[in-house]
């Protein structure tokens, strides 16, 4: 009777399972059937056009030869070229003066508010966050017009002075001219990054840290930071792939700081020119790619050097 009844029981055990196995399979071909479209747009104007720039990078086109199988070729030539590595460095020292000033700024910015518990904090938020929101092209033009010597306010409030007015638009200044609006469009996104990082955190902590002594400034450099610095390593990855992409601002300002900014002003600038105006496809679709491989082995870099404070192992 026993052994009926354990046979019994296996035999309920496996249908119960088939049954179980079944439905997760149901489920299964309801989520792929649901993704499907996302995963085919995906494909289509992402997956399928970076192969066919990775293939047209493997090839050379000349007027006497035609088209031909290069292979490396071209990324040999790319990290050899004098423009590319100059655009690199370019934008590499941009990464060393905007990265932490778009930092310090949000993460004060972030630290003030949540501090504040009126609706003071709810507009200051709002303000502080509304360049993000402007489209890229509107705002550097928008500043463009603020730097520009002739027709901007700054040459009219240094006039009224009696001094002459610095030329934001010159070789000498277009370095701090782009990282400034670089750094007002984009502080607001980080500083929301960083101040729901703060929200998150439990107020007994801080209740705790006041009754051991801890002023304002204590708690937020000794408890605040150190608990948000896998947001802080978010924001910093962000920034530096960003940075190493930099293309909008340059390209809009080009044609009103002339002689400032040229066509190899930034590597993504480099590889638009001579795809749009040499007909360089070929060579174009490596530098791209050779801009990406370096983008990715900063960002592993970053990451690899700061998994402990992003909680990576």
């Amino acid at each position: 009777m026993t052994t009926q009844a354990t046979e019994l029981d296996q035999a309920t055990s496996r249908k119960l399972a088939a049954s179980g196995s079944l439905l997760v399979r149901r489920r299964q071909r309801w989520g792929w059937l649901f993704v499907s479209p996302f995963l085919l747009i995906f494909a289509l104007f992402l997956i399928i056009p970076l192969g066919y720039a990775f293939w047209m990078s493997l090839f050379t086109s000349t007027l006497a030869t035609g088209t031909e199988f290069t292979g490396l070729a071209n990324y040999v030539r790319a990290f050899n070229d004098p423009l590319f590595i100059e655009g690199i460095l370019r934008v590499l020292a941009y990464g060393a003066v905007m990265i932490p000033t778009q930092l310090i700024v949000a993460i004060v910015a972030a630290l003030v508010l949540d501090t504040l518990s009126t609706w003071v904090s709810k507009l200051s938020r709002l303000l502080i966050f509304v360049p993000y929101a402007v489209p890229v092209v509107i705002g550097a033009l928008m500043w463009s017009f603020l730097y520009s010597p002739r027709f901007g306010p700054g040459a009219t409030i240094f006039d009224a002075f009696g001094l002459q007015a610095p030329n934001f638009l010159g070789p000498d200044t277009i370095f701090f001219s782009l990282v400034n609006i670089v750094t007002w469009q984009w502080a607001g996104y980080y500083m929301v990054v960083v101040y729901a990082a703060l929200r998150s955190i439990d107020p007994a902590i801080y209740e705790a840290a006041r009754i051991d002594g801890a002023n304002g400034l204590q708690t937020a450099l000794q408890i605040k930071l150190p608990m948000i610095s896998s947001s802080m390593v978010m924001v910093v990855t962000f920034a530096l792939i960003g940075t190493l992409q930099f293309f909008t601002e340059p390209v809009v300002m080009q044609s009103i700081a002339q002689g400032s900014i040229d066509a190899a002003y930034t590597p993504n600038m480099y590889a638009f020119s001579l795809a749009f105006s040499y007909s360089q496809f070929n060579y174009a679709s490596a530098i791209a790619f050779s801009l990406g491989i370096l983008v990715f082995i900063g960002s592993f870099l970053f990451l690899f050097l700061t998994r402990k404070q992003s909680g990576l192992k």
